[in-house]
């Protein structure tokens, strides 16, 4: 399912017009990824979880010249499902 499929989905079940259900979604999906840039995760029940995890810095190889190199800390977008979207896709 992507984007444009969702958002009809969801017009659909609500019976809100395609317009008013994308705004719905995008006005969510920026709320989620503001919060995520500020650092907070996003719990939602039922559904999981949306947090930022720190990789730290470490060496690796260029596997074609065997080159040591630094792979810099970064910081990396992670969902963790609910136990409850767990058993619904198990079924």
């Amino acid at each position: 399912m992507n984007k444009t499929e969702l958002i009809a989905a969801v017009a659909e079940k609500t019976g809100m017009t395609k317009k008013d259900a994308e705004r719905v979604i995008n006005a969510t999906l920026e709320t989620v990824t503001a919060s995520m840039v500020a650092g907070d995760k996003v719990q939602i029940s039922g559904f999981g979880i949306f947090e930022v995890k720190a990789r730290e810095a470490r060496v690796g190889r260029n596997p074609r010249t065997k080159e040591t190199i630094q792979i810099p800390a970064t910081r990396l977008p992670a969902f963790k499902a609910s136990k409850a979207l767990k058993d619904a896709v198990a079924k």
